[in-house]
């Protein structure tokens, strides 16, 4: 049995092979393609249990390694300087650092998604892509009315005589040709996100996850399953906090000794499309029928800034995805001041 270290680059990979006893049996570079591992395995064999760090490509990596007969993980590349943290930091270090960690048992191992699932992860991002696009371009279409001092609807410049209209108010034709720009390009993204969105729409309809999530205000089916999906397994975290922690809403903390502990800016490490997620479904705090909304006013009122509130309702979203997921539940909101108590035992606790 060899234990092997993989450090992966973009052009060319450095690898380190150990013998069960420690000693180096091998080490070198290969060419990072499909032939450099083929090459790799001839050379090692079939009897290697080996290790690389998470980055892109990585679980393509492991893929081809695993069809190749190897036992292969991932590891995370922040625990793995937590647990080693080195001096001196070279692609032939890092691959000895792996291999030992790799021998000794000790790889902070990620949690990896089948192939089905991150097939629906890719089709999830690419409709979180188009949309992000989308609402850029709308976003656009308000600033340069602004600069006019004009409040004409999307949906009413979308209509035949919708430039005729900016002319009648006064824009220039150079900012009426911007907008219409960006309109043309909302028709654009809308042809390709409207048949993703009915392709995706079987997937949510037949995951309980995704149907379970879909309960919770402002979460429609699509939301529910990319929430369900970026999550995976729930017994992945350990609290609701770790999962606020992973959807980039938590903020970091930093301490030293007996010192007051100082909040910064937001973690950045985790899943982006799980917190975009969460704080697409925030954005319908703003009603007053939804369950956050007095959160929603308050943060609003003393920050004076929206998006806050939306960090804030976004997290309690968070939170009351774990407690149903967890407990295989529907949203339950909490009762409003005045209103009759319900056992904690019977409601979701939505508080954190």
């Amino acid at each position: 049995m060899k234990y092997v270290g993989l450090d992966w680059a973009y052009r060319t990979a450095q690898w380190c092979a150990l013998d069960p006893g420690g000693e180096i049996a091998g080490e070198g570079r290969f060419a990072a393609d499909r032939d450099g591992l083929a090459r790799l395995v001839l050379e090692l064999g079939d009897e290697v249990t080996a290790c690389l760090e998470m980055m892109s490509g990585a679980l393509w990596v492991r893929d081809e390694l695993v069809a190749c007969g190897w036992q292969v993980q991932v590891a995370d590349a922040r625990k793995v300087k937590t647990v080693a943290p080195l001096a001196a930091k070279t692609d032939k270090v890092d691959a000895r650092l792996l291999a030992e960690l790799c021998r000794r048992q000790l790889v902070p191992a990620l949690w990896l998604p089948s192939l089905g699932d991150r097939e629906l992860r890719e089709r999830l991002r690419r409709r979180m892509h188009l949309v992000r696009l989308r609402t850029s371009a709308k976003g656009r279409i308000f600033g340069l009315q602004t600069q006019w001092g004009i409040r004409i609807s999307l949906r009413r410049l979308r209509r035949a005589d919708g430039m005729t209209l900016l002319e009648r108010a006064g824009m220039p034709a150079v900012w009426r040709h911007s907008i219409s720009e960006c309109l043309a390009l909302i028709d654009f993204l809308d042809a390709r996100i409207v048949p993703l969105d009915a392709e995706l729409r079987p997937f949510a309809q037949a995951d309980p996850r995704a149907v379970l999530l879909d309960t919770i205000p402002g979460v429609a089916e699509l939301l529910a399953l990319t929430i369900a999906v970026e999550i995976g397994e729930i017994s992945r975290f350990a609290g609701p906090e770790k999962l606020v922690s992973y959807g980039r809403l938590a903020p970091r903390v930093r301490q030293s000794g007996e010192g007051r502990p100082h909040t910064g800016p937001l973690n950045k490490s985790g899943s982006r499309l799980l917190g975009w997620a969460a704080v697409e479904a925030a954005q319908q705090a703003w009603r007053e029928s939804n369950p956050w909304h007095q959160l929603y006013t308050d943060v609003s009122r003393r920050s004076r800034n929206h998006n806050s509130a939306k960090a804030a309702v976004a997290r309690k979203i968070l939170i009351a995805a774990w407690h149903m997921l967890s407990r295989n539940e529907p949203f339950k909101p909490a009762p409003r001041t005045g209103a009759t108590s319900v056992p904690a035992s019977s409601r979701l606790a939505l508080a954190a």
